[in-house]
């Protein structure tokens, strides 16, 4: 695109004002008027040739691959001519996940390999933002026109929830059952894998007598078993309708996201399998099975893929999906939330087939805007039925919650700000008790 410049602009207004002037007072020398303009033309016709150089140009995107909620990043520009020296103008096109700090393009600064520009922003959301679009524009040897092009790019900064703090809750969890010398406990006398022969003692189950070992050493001899280490746990994620709902000025998904971080780096250092799997109309996000704790990177940047929704949540598909991928026993963790039992029939009938195989928890934030209404004290008619109204809808969740708990799965509502560390204790509860 080649458009004039402000200094065409002026050139022609200060041109047109004189002629237009002469020919008023003097009309027989209006042609004038008519020279400056056809001069103006070919300069611009001229700046607009030289200036052309589109085939020689390059420029590219380069900023960092992952950035915390809130935290800052420079955008870094790059452009430059094939053997040629021109001043660049740049202006970058960001979507709704990133704020501008103090705006969007600006003046390249000519280097050795080309002129440079350093932009700054801020993530305000999670997910997966992108810089779709380059602008470029440089002057002609006159100043009279623009020649401005349109790059298409794909760059994308996964905007990642901070948990710096959900660190540090975990690693306190994981210090209650460490030793003094700060290695992490294998909990020997519970789970299934066999660990070491010991000596009988009174009070041990008959069942962990070794009776072929014992009557080869001639004294009782007990098997002590230690957990496993290599569960397999799913962190399923529901990003529909309901789940972008705020809470606190939060949404739903977002909090669980959080939860479903702190739950994974937890479970990944005590040598447990963990995937991801986010859903809502249909499967979105599905990660393979990572271990140890240098894979918790993946767990992170698969998590900044699941988006925010406004359809409706399909569990039957979800689910469905979700339990052909697994080919072993697992810990299914569910993110998600319901209104009513219509809404969850659906999801219900599913998950009395996942639970024929898998252990399934569901996670639930608790419903603070409705238990606030419903105990409310009424000062009028409308908070009375603002009360009743609350107080019915709260019901029917204990109808769907208990409908599930009869189907085998367990059920934990805890409040938004204690949702991680209460998941992670319930995952702990749970594999000490040998139940994954």
């Amino acid at each position: 695109m080649i458009y004039p410049s402000g200094r065409a602009v002026w050139a022609g207004v200060v041109g047109a004002v004189p002629a237009f002037l002469v020919a008023l007072a003097l009309p027989s020398l209006w042609y004038p008027g008519l020279l400056w303009i056809c001069a103006l033309l070919a300069f611009l016709a001229v700046d607009a040739a030289a200036g052309r150089g589109r085939a020689s140009l390059s420029a590219s995107l380069h900023a960092p691959p992952q950035v915390g909620v809130g935290g800052q990043f420079t955008l870094h520009v790059t452009a430059r001519f094939a053997g040629k020296a021109r001043a660049l103008q740049a202006r970058v096109s960001h979507d709704a996940r990133l704020a501008p700090i103090g705006g969007t393009g600006g003046v390249l600064s000519a280097g050795h390999d080309g002129g440079t520009l350093d932009l700054r922003f801020q993530a305000l959301r999670r997910g997966i933002a992108s810089f779709d679009r380059l602008w470029l524009r440089w002057p002609g040897p006159f100043g009279l026109v623009w020649n401005q092009v349109v790059l298409p790019m794909d760059n994308k900064v996964a905007v990642l929830p901070d948990v710096s703090s959900a660190r540090d809750e975990a690693i306190t969890l994981l210090q209650r059952s460490a030793l003094p010398d700060g290695h992490a406990q294998r909990r020997a006398g519970q789970g299934r894998e066999f660990e070491a022969l010991k000596d009988y003692q009174p009070g041990m189950g008959r069942r962990m007598i070794d009776w072929k070992r014992s009557a080869r050493h001639g004294k009782l001899l007990a098997r002590e078993f230690r957990i496993e280490e290599n569960n397999n746990i799913v962190l399923a994620i529901d990003s529909g309708r309901l789940m972008c709902e705020p809470v606190d000025g939060v949404p739903k998904v977002d909090r669980a996201v959080t939860a479903a971080l702190l739950s994974a780096f937890i479970a990944l250092k005590g040598g447990d399998m963990v995937s991801l799997f986010g859903f809502d109309a249909r499967p979105r996000v599905s990660s393979g099975a990572v271990r140890g704790s240098a894979s918790f990177a993946i767990i992170q940047k698969r998590a900044a893929e699941i988006d925010y929704s406004s359809e409706e949540t399909n569990f039957t598909l979800a689910l469905t999906t979700l339990a052909a991928k697994l080919d072993r026993r697992s810990l299914v963790i569910v993110f998600t939330d319901f209104v009513d039992p219509i809404s969850a029939e659906l999801m219900l009938r599913t998950v009395g087939r996942l639970t024929e195989r898998h252990l399934v928890l569901f996670m639930m934030m608790k419903d603070v805007e409705l238990e606030t209404l419903a105990d409310m004290s009424p000062a009028s008619p409308e908070d009375v039925a603002r009360a009743v109204t609350a107080g019915g809808l709260l019901r029917e969740r204990q109808v769907v919650i208990g409908r599930l708990r009869l189907l085998g799965a367990h059920v934990l509502e805890a409040d938004h700000r204690r949702l991680g560390p209460a998941l992670v204790e319930r995952y702990l509860q749970l594999k000490q008790g040998d139940l994954l």
